[in-house]
């Protein structure tokens, strides 16, 4: 069994970290680069930078946030957020980006994951999912555009869909839970990973150090992120991985 992953999640919004509750609410929480370069010290196994204002001047913010922390990192990190091409994905790579995740545009441009996949390999390629539980459906739905708007598109559909496609790991958001501290959706994840031949990122709702090994022993998570807890210290990254180790989770 593959040990199981802790990753810290910086949402950047022109060239600073910000988090926020249920999308919304966002506040300062940092330097993304000394962020970063923290985190690699303190024993983080990978890093998901998703770019926010993803705007044309978000983005080239961005490409020197990439840059900057590529050569302060060791551990593989990944970038999402306004990437609509296989240009934006070169350039990031070039950057210095290990992974490329793609949410909003890859509902829009399923394609955009094959060709992705077949240009730089599979394992460059993360299909992030926002997905809110809809009562109507007793199932959930996928949402783009940074949370705001429905597709109508099920999110279990749509992940055995993007594996089909060529991605080569999940990164999935319960949006119920984002921000809450009241731990991991562990239905959600359960219902993706047990359905899925590829890793799923658990993310979402992470507050008390049990709620990870509750994500990977009963939801089955490949890895586990959370942004919240970390940045503000109330736990860290060596605190998380051997509460794991004593209950007999595999970590790094």
């Amino acid at each position: 069994m593959l040990a199981k992953r802790i990753i810290p999640c910086l949402d950047v919004k022109d060239g600073r970290v910000v988090k926020g509750v249920n999308f919304v609410n966002l506040r300062d929480a940092g330097d993304p680069v000394e962020l970063a370069a923290t985190y690699d010290q303190e024993g983080a196994d990978e890093l998901v930078f998703l770019d926010i204002s993803a705007s044309v001047e978000g983005r080239a913010t961005m490409i020197e946030v990439v840059k900057r922390t590529a050569g302060e990192i060791t551990i593989p990190f990944t970038v999402g957020g306004g990437i609509s091409h296989v240009d934006d994905m070169k350039r990031l790579l070039r950057a210095g980006a290990d992974k490329i995740g793609i949410n909003t545009a890859a509902i829009k441009n399923p394609g955009l994951v094959k060709d992705g996949a077949r240009k730089f390999g599979s394992q460059c390629i993360v299909v992030a999912i926002d997905a809110k539980f809809n009562p109507e459906w007793g199932e959930w739905e996928v949402y783009t555009h940074g949370g705001r708007q429905t597709t109508g598109i099920k999110a279990l559909e749509w992940a055995r869909e993007a594996e089909r496609l060529g991605a080569g790991e999940i990164l999935l958001t319960s949006m119920d839970a984002d921000g809450t501290k009241d731990g991991f959706d562990l239905k959600l994840t359960q219902a993706v990973s047990d359905s899925l031949g590829i890793p799923v990122i658990a993310s979402g709702g992470a507050g008390r150090i049990g709620h990870f090994n509750d994500v990977f022993q009963y939801a089955h998570a490949d890895a586990a992120l959370a942004a919240t807890i970390f940045h503000y210290k109330e736990m860290t990254i060596r605190e998380v991985k051997d509460d794991l180790r004593r209950k007999g989770v595999e970590v790094r």
